[in-house]
């Protein structure tokens, strides 16, 4: 019979599972299997100090801290690491619970559970001790205890690879954006829980700060293809501990302090900037991420396959929305904490403030961060916004307009207002604002100032109550608000930014194409080194440039979600500026509300932007509500007293623009012209005005301007002329403002076609000489390279010009043509009538008079040079006014041009006519009206014989003409005629002789000289009568023109 095994006791059975966990015996000669560990350490002095205590050589609870101390301290070969003993120890002890769990004896197996977890507690305790302490227990180098030995962590903090482990485990690495950093290096299971739990901040801080640097150092200057992922889950993990959180934010680079810091430097060393650095976009070479996006992927984008470039496209939008995920969570994580929503708002505010001239034209890359951090930041910052942008805006009265004005956190009293200079706003608010003294304080102190009882979570829900301050706080703002100025800075610095980068990108593509294949032709003509040299760099640069374009497709054009975010936040924008007027509803109030006039001009400009760009890319604007961005402009791109500038004025007219159905290519846009309220009453009124107002926009460059301004108009209205109720209310205007703001439309329309045209056709002379230079091969030849170089650059920009002004002039005419077929009495109004017959008569003399052979083209289409088309309009133009003209005023005002009419140009341009198929009516009512002009210029002459010599004082002092109705000029006192003082008035509200400023209803009649005038014409007609004299041998000659014709 088999000797029965001795059952151990409960002190016996915890020695051996203690003795397992932490690798130590008390025994020189142990008998149990663990002694054939060789990592089994032997304890022979606290053996000796047990022994001579009078206690036994068994591990126990009692005993374990004393052990562990002693393995921890002392030099044993072939022992590991401190923190890697440890780690194992707490393996160790995982396993044995393990073990216990199977032991049937209910007392004993939790007895033994107990010692194990007291065990693991302890191993994950020490571990805290040894990284804050690493000179405790081993040479002070902590980060040399890496269980990956010569792994790329050998210098970084050896709980670097357990949070990658951790946070690795189960999750797909996607090969983009990802590599598993914590392979081979497993993480126990719970140890990061039990590593938080029960610790206070003062151990667990330091630790944490040194696993921040080194999450922040592994996603330096890494790109979207990079391994960002894990660092971005490790750190959203880590945060998730309160203590993780708050030890984030109590980090000396959290916000980096110092007297060199700017955007950039935020960006790079802070502990969150490289994570937003990481991005598709194109950076400055010193911050280039890797690998190279736009080598990598759009390198020879000409020769890659459609399906690779896709695929590319797809592969950096998912990884680039998993980036902004997981910010946007760490920050989330952040907000939600009590202790730590006021360093994000901060953290947040300095980078903002600190990036204030990435608005600027031209951005410094070394002092600002790049445009990857704020287009992530951008989205971060829509997807925080997401609970108050639902589609009824429910809580946009919960964003506080005063926070612009005593909110010390972000710099927003410097922007450029909409309508208020920054003297007004500072007079605005020390006479009414009751809390000026909370916006007063220093920028930056560490007082808790916007702070907001409630959670920053999807709910997005806050009071809706004014800032309020008690004795030594700030004003408090709700997040609500916070976040809504936060977003409207951010997208202006950021996506905003970027998309007008993009915009010059593509115009310095297109710069560049155009100066290759001119060196190219020029190349075939006559080859030189220095040519070919030039090519290969214009090349090289053009291969970068289309990377780039690539890059920034990518990651913002192509993701339509992103767009989408940001246009319901900008709805969101112009919705809340309009309830600071009273809501949509029309005519504005007549003085601007100062909250109104002090926000950010910015605010509306980014909203406008926006719409552009979108309206650009198909699709975009797919299921977006534009109502109310269609009610915002109407109300405002008229409104100077609201909105100051007339180039953020005409911006709209440029949305405008591109919703109009025949560009958009949505049938839906159409709605927004021809079937919305607002649209159908003040749409064409107020083109009009804006059409006037934008003659002046104080810019040095004010001329050119305005008229690529008003192209967009003019391509406005002439839509809107096709549209019955628009046609409708703009012949009521016609009427309404007869003498008002139409009648200045029609000045300026008259005024910038005639330029237009005169420029053209002199622009045609310029370039048919330079045509002529190089025609002649042997003497062009003869001439230096770069004289050629910059004549045949001439000759393009000659040819740019001429096609702008060319079909800037059509638009002009043909506005003329068919508003005068329905609308004639502005046009024949005393001080408008014979600026448009000497303008018609111009464009007739350029057209069939004897310098048309000259203006001879060969392909006078690719100029917009249409001459028969132009023909038939200024025609329709003679007729309409003719058709309409009741007093008969127009015949006399059209012989009376004395720089431009010629009667026989009349039979000539008829002779034109009938050859292209004109209407055999229109022909006939031209040569009639011909005839009754000719009928006037000898009946003018008849009169002007009749009165012979005329005193000076009679004479108006700019024409040199009889005056009718003489007026005095209250300033200058200077006696001028009623018509020709009201058609400068059109263009210059000033007093021509001294500049000072005068209007209409300033006039004085002169009715003393004015009688003197009438007695003056009564006499000399009663003198010719009594004389008989007879003045047809004083009628002048015209000279006949040549018969031929420019058109043929």
């Amino acid at each position: 019979m088999a000797t029965q095994k001795p059952q151990r006791t409960p002190e016996e059975i915890e020695d051996i599972i203690l003795r397992k966990i932490f690798l130590v015996t008390l025994n020189e000669n142990p008998d149990n299997s663990s002694s054939s560990d060789p990592r089994v350490v032997y304890l022979e002095m606290t053996a000796a100090e047990i022994l001579s205590e009078g206690k036994s050589l068994l591990l126990s609870r009692d005993l374990m801290e004393r052990v562990l101390i002693d393995r921890l301290s002392g030099q044993f070969s072939n022992s590991e690491s401190p923190f890697n003993y440890l780690i194992g120890c707490y393996k160790r002890a995982n396993e044995e619970i393990k073990k216990i769990s199977n032991m049937k004896d209910k007392t004993l197996r939790s007895e033994m559970e107990s010692a194990a977890k007291q065990a693991k507690k302890m191993a994950v305790s020490y571990v805290r001790i040894h990284l804050g302490n690493p000179e405790l227990f081993s040479d002070g180098n902590v980060r040399d205890s890496n269980p990956k030995s010569g792994s790329s962590f050998s210098s970084n903090s050896p709980l670097l690879p357990l949070v990658f482990a951790e946070v690795s485990s189960g999750v797909m690495i996607d090969g983009f954006g990802g590599n598993d950093l914590g392979s081979g290096v497993d993480c126990p299971l719970g140890f990061w829980e039990e590593f938080f739990k029960d610790s206070d901040f003062d151990t667990l801080d330091p630790i944490l700060k040194g696993l921040y640097e080194d999450l922040r150092g592994s996603v330096l200057k890494v790109s979207a293809l990079g391994n960002f992922q894990q660092p971005l889950r490790a750190l959203l993990y880590l945060v998730k501990f309160p203590v993780g959180a708050k030890s984030l934010v109590n980090h000396p680079w959290w916000i980096p302090k110092g007297v060199y810091l700017n955007g950039r430097v935020i960006e790079m060393t802070s502990i969150l900037g490289p994570f937003f650095h990481v991005s598709a976009l194109p950076d400055h070479t010193i911050f280039k991420s890797q690998p190279d996006i736009g080598q990598q992927c759009f390198s020879e984008a000409s020769t890659r396959r459609a399906a690779d470039l896709l695929s590319s496209f797809s592969t950096i939008k998912a990884v680039t929305n998993n980036l902004y995920d997981g910010l946007t969570e760490v920050l989330l994580c952040l907000l939600k904490n009590t202790e730590t929503r006021e360093s994000v708002l901060e953290y947040l505010a300095e980078v903002i403030n600190k990036n204030a001239s990435r608005a600027h034209l031209q951005v410094d890359p070394i002092s600002c961060a790049s445009s990857g951090m704020f287009v992530n930041l951008s989205a971060v910052m829509l997807r925080l916004s997401e609970p108050f942008l639902d589609a009824n805006l429910t809580k946009r009265d919960k964003i506080d307009p005063n926070y612009v004005f005593y909110s010390t956190r972000l710099d927003l009293r410097g922007l450029t207002a909409l309508h208020a200079t920054s003297e007004e706003v500072a007079d605005w608010i020390n006479r009414d604002n009751p809390m000026k003294n909370y916006g007063s304080r220093p920028h930056g102190d560490g007082e808790t100032r916007l702070l907001q009882s409630q959670e920053a979570s999807s709910s997005g829900s806050t009071l809706n109550v004014k800032p309020t301050a008690v004795s030594g706080e700030k004003a408090k703002y709700p997040f609500i608000s916070e976040c809504f100025f936060m977003t409207a800075r951010v997208l202006n610095l950021g996506l905003l930014k970027a998309f007008s980068d993009f915009k010059h990108l593509v115009q310095d593509i297109s710069r560049c194409e155009d100066t290759l294949a001119t060196l190219k032709t020029m190349q075939g003509q006559a080859p030189s080194p220095q040519l070919e040299l030039e090519i290969s760099r214009l090349e090289k640069e053009l291969e970068l440039y289309s990377q780039e374009k690539f890059c920034y497709e990518a990651q913002i054009l192509r993701d339509g979600a992103l767009i989408q975010h940001a246009l319901s936040f900008y709805r969101l924008m112009v919705v809340w500026l309009v309830g600071l007027v009273g809501g949509f509803k029309m005519p504005l109030p007549s003085t601007c509300p100062m909250q109104f006039a002090s926000m950010p001009e910015h605010f509306v400009e980014d909203a406008m932007e926006l719409l552009i760009f979108a309206s650009r890319i198909p699709k975009a604007l797919n299921g977006v509500l534009l109502d109310d961005f269609m009610n915002f402009i109407i109300m405002f791109m008229a409104s100077p007293e609201y909105i100051k500038n007339p180039y953020l004025r005409a911006k709209m007219v440029e949305v405008l623009n591109c919703w109009m159905p025949r560009r958009s290519g949505s049938s839906a846009t159409s709605t927004l012209f021809e079937g919305h309220q607002l649209s159908l009453e003040y749409l064409v009124r107020n083109l009009l005005k804006l059409y006037v107002d934008i003659e002046f926009t104080g810019s040095h460059t004010q001329f050119y301007d305005k008229f690529n301004i008003r192209h967009n108009i003019a391509e406005l209205l002439e839509y809107l002329w096709q549209v019955p109720s628009h046609r409708n209310a703009w012949k009521q205007i016609a009427k309404e403002e007869e003498k008002g703001v139409y009648l200045n439309f029609l000045n300026f329309l008259i005024n910038d076609s005639i330029y237009l045209l005169d420029e053209s056709l002199n622009k045609i002379l310029e370039l048919k000489e330079l045509e002529a230079e190089m025609s002649s091969t042997a003497e062009w030849e003869r001439r230096p390279a770069q004289e050629r170089q910059e004549r045949t650059r001439l000759f393009h920009s000659q040819e740019n010009i001429i096609r702008i002004d060319m079909k800037l002039a059509n638009e002009g005419v043909s506005m003329l043509a068919f508003t005068s077929e329905q609308i004639t009495s502005p046009f024949l109004l005393p001080e408008m009538v014979e600026r448009v017959a000497s303008m018609l008569n111009y464009f007739l003399l350029q057209l069939v008079g004897p310098q048309r052979k000259s203006l001879t083209l060969k392909d006078p289409e690719k100029y917009e040079f249409r001459p028969k088309e132009l023909l038939k309009q200024i025609v329709r133009i003679y007729v309409h006014l003719a058709r309409g003209d009741t007093a008969n005023i127009f015949p006399a005002a059209i012989s009376s041009d004395g720089r431009s009419y010629n009667e026989q140009l009349f039979s000539a341009a008829a002779d034109v006519l009938r050859r292209i198929g004109e209407d055999g009516r229109i022909i006939q009512d031209f040569i009639e009206l011909g005839a009754k002009a000719k009928a006037a210029a000898s009946e003018a002459m008849d009169t002007e014989a009749a009165l012979g010599d005329i005193p000076d004082e009679f004479l108006d002092p700019i024409q040199y003409t009889l005056m009718k109705d003489p007026v005095i000029l209250p300033s200058s006192r200077i006696t001028i005629d009623r018509p020709v003082i009201h058609r400068h008035l059109l263009s210059d509200g000033t007093d021509p002789f001294n500049r000072s400023h005068l209007t209409a209803d300033m006039l004085i009649p002169n009715t003393e000289l004015k009688a003197r005038i009438e007695e003056f014409i009564r006499s000399q007609e009663l003198k010719r009568h009594g004389e008989g004299l007879n003045m047809q041998s004083s009628k002048g000659t015209i000279q006949p023109t040549s018969g031929e014709m420019l058109i043929d």
